[in-house]
């Protein structure tokens, strides 16, 4: 990209802040730029946070009917895949996919929930609820 092309687009995304960027000179050299940011990104941005947004909604009303557990409302509240969770908490992918059962998460042991509380931020009490509910209710 031309360092005169690098895209100026005042967006909420970035909060103001600018963004540095590698943009190619006059003498063909990569030189950092600063830039406002780029309508593209924020709108990609902004998919990706819906989406997450979606999710979480959607893990959040399957906790309250019972076909889920706390755990994957709080996964999709701190912005978290299955893949990123399992990892952070040190567990196999299919095991934390387990404990979104209700019935297995009720019965872990301390030292499983302690993981997740770690890996996750919370306190055990918090981790073991379901959170309010964010935003007006359907």
């Amino acid at each position: 990209m031309d360092r005169r092309e690098t895209p100026q687009d005042e967006d909420s995304t970035h909060a103001g802040v600018r963004k540095l960027l590698y943009a190619v000179d006059e003498q063909g050299r990569y030189t950092s730029v600063r830039s406002a940011g780029w309508e593209v990104e924020a709108t990609a941005t902004r998919t990706a946070l819906e989406e997450i947004a979606r999710q979480r909604d959607d893990a959040w009303q399957r906790a309250h009917a019972g076909q889920t557990s706390p755990l994957e409302v709080h996964m999709h509240d701190c912005r978290m895949d299955l893949p990123l969770l399992a990892g952070a908490a040190g567990l196999w992918r299919w095991r934390v996919r387990r404990h979104f059962d209700p019935g297995r998460f009720a019965r872990l042991p301390r030292r499983v929930l302690d993981r997740y509380c770690e890996a996750l931020g919370l306190d055990i009490e918090r981790l073991q609820r379901v959170p309010p509910r964010e935003g007006p209710e359907e």
